[in-house]
């Protein structure tokens, strides 16, 4: 049987095991799908067994819950068997739902009832219904729940966004998205994708020319070869992603919390986008590309249902014990349309998180009783970010802020109505990507236009395999200074220059201390930052 530190040790070579067996990082990536192979008790040939395409994944751990996530080939069942000891001596097992095709063959459990503070080891496999022998090849992983209330652990956790955009895929000869096996090696709790997970509207070719006439080779499926329209390409767009080993590796030790932005759709949209002079779509309906482009979304993202009336929405809190809460929001799906954004009175044009969003989150923060409170947007609050013009010239706005540096206007009223109402609420931190490049943003009633809020940090990581950009201006409605900005020279530049970020938050049980880092995608430290809680 393997050992815990060999089994590390394996892990952090890019193997994955499949009981006690060890196979290499080779052997994962044999075939299509490309993963380990275990025999199973009956089986006439290889293409009778199910295949696990996507690897597997974890995703929305708290102390006591944790989703597991994987995808099958074909109609089978998933089974889940997880114990403390990697030698799996006293198991817990579900029989878990049957893949179909009605999700791509997406499947997932929700375990409860885990111990907090736990490194726990997973096994999934698929088992064909119709003859409980032929098994699946069978995929570890492992993952920490959330530390309980006596916890001397520090909580370690990552974010980052924007996945294969401006047509940058998986380069194997590259080594493939290396910010995801940076971010692995440093072993975090957890991992907020904080949206673009998928570029939609990005066609993807095998050779693309990048700064200083280097050729960057894309892996290319038959999927992310035009815009997405379809559900198949949705679906293709998603799956695309898991075909990274360095991804798969880190899914199967890391448990994510993952978010959307508009790249999961179509570029900036909204119920207004207007795709009638967009050659590239036959689907003219932004609504229909919506539906199907969410549905994607949901069947792969390894995150919890709810019961209540959405119950597949996903603005929702995550509580990492007592030092950490998160709360994801969504800032898409209850917009109102892009437009000048200098409306003076909130209404339905100026709607952003939306009224049941705002109160909610005002609600959730107000209750909370951890130590830190991350809210963790798709999109920055003080940064230009701009969709085109309307037809009188004027500027369009994609984000919240409309280059008015005055009082607030336009989707600013909704921010600024929650920066008011929890005002009194102590280190609350906003983390967030979408615009290309990183930064930190110190947010300053007494250099703002409006001055009923209390001053909070905004950090801003991303991309991971897209293109950087970068930096914008900030609109200083609500004071903002750019303490610090990393962007590249060349707009669009690949992954080759390097300009690809992820963010680190590291949170002492002594001292309570925040430390905020900005990291390339090697890994090498940026700017660092650390916070000292109020209260505290």
């Amino acid at each position: 049987m393997t050992s815990f530190i060999a089994r590390r040790r394996f892990l952090s070579q890019g193997g994955i095991l499949v009981g006690s067996t060890a196979l290499s990082g080779s052997a994962l990536l044999s075939g299509c799908g490309g993963d380990a192979v275990s025999a199973p008790a009956v089986v006439t040939s290889e293409k009778d067994r199910p295949k696990l395409l996507s690897g597997i994944q974890f995703g929305d751990v708290t102390q006591n819950q944790a989703i597991v996530w994987s995808r099958s080939d074909r109609n089978a069942q998933m089974i889940v068997e997880y114990d403390s000891s990697d030698k799996f001596t006293n198991p817990s097992r579900i029989v878990g739902p049957y893949a179909s095709d009605a999700t791509d063959f997406t499947t997932r459990v929700d375990l409860s009832g885990l111990p907090a503070g736990q490194l726990l080891n997973v096994r999934v496999r698929y088992v064909d219904p119709s003859d409980g022998r032929i098994e699946s090849e069978v995929l570890s992983g492992q993952f920490r729940t959330a530390p309980g209330s006596a916890s001397t652990k520090p909580v370690r956790f990552h974010w980052s966004g924007d996945n294969a955009g401006q047509g940058w895929g998986i380069n194997t000869e590259f080594g493939g998205v290396k910010i995801y096996e940076a971010m692995r090696k440093r072993d975090p709790d957890f991992f907020i994708h904080s949206g673009d997970t998928i570029y939609a509207d990005g066609p993807i070719k095998a050779e693309t020319v990048a700064e200083n006439g280097k050729i960057w080779k894309s892996i290319v499926t038959e999927e992310v070869s035009k815009v997405a329209e379809t559900l198949k390409e949705f679906r293709g767009r998603h799956s695309y992603n898991t075909l990274d080993l360095n991804f798969r590796k880190f899914a199967a030790q890391v448990p994510q919390i993952w978010q959307w932005d508009d790249h999961e759709v179509v570029n900036n949209y909204s119920g207004a986008k207007d795709l009638s002079a967009d050659a590239r779509y036959t689907e003219k309906n932004v609504a229909t590309l919506a539906a199907r482009g969410q549905r994607a979304f949901l069947e792969y993202a390894p995150m919890r249902y709810f019961k209540q009336s959405e119950p597949q929405r996903i603005y929702r809190s995550i509580s990492y014990g007592p030092l950490l809460d998160v709360f994801v929001l969504d800032m898409r799906s209850y917009r109102g349309p892009n437009t000048a954004n200098k409306q003076t009175v909130e209404d339905a044009n100026t709607a952003y998180l939306g009224p049941a969003q705002i109160d909610w989150l005002i609600a959730e923060l107000k209750a909370s009783k951890a130590t830190w409170k991350v809210i963790a947007a798709d999109m920055p609050i003080g940064l230009y970010v701009q969709d085109g013009t309307d037809a009188s010239g004027a500027a369009r706005w994609e984000a919240s802020a409309n280059g008015d540096d005055g009082i607030p206007s336009g989707r600013e009223l909704e921010l600024a109505r929650l920066l008011k109402a929890i005002k009194t609420i102590k280190n609350v931190t906003w983390i967030t990507a979408d615009v290309h490049y990183c930064a930190a943003h110190y947010y300053d009633p007494a250099k703002a236009s409006f001055t009923d809020f209390s001053p909070f940090w905004e950090f801003v990581a991303g991309p991971m395999n897209a293109g950087a950009f970068g930096p914008n201006k900030l609109d200083k409605t609500f004071g903002p200074t750019a303490v610090f900005e990393k962007a590249p020279a060349i707009a669009n530049s690949s992954p080759f220059a390097g300009f690809q970020f992820f963010g680190e938050v590291l949170i002492d049980p002594q001292s309570k201390t925040m430390t905020v880092e900005l990291l390339d995608l090697d890994g090498v430290s940026q700017f660092k930052k650390v916070l000292t809680p109020e209260g505290v």
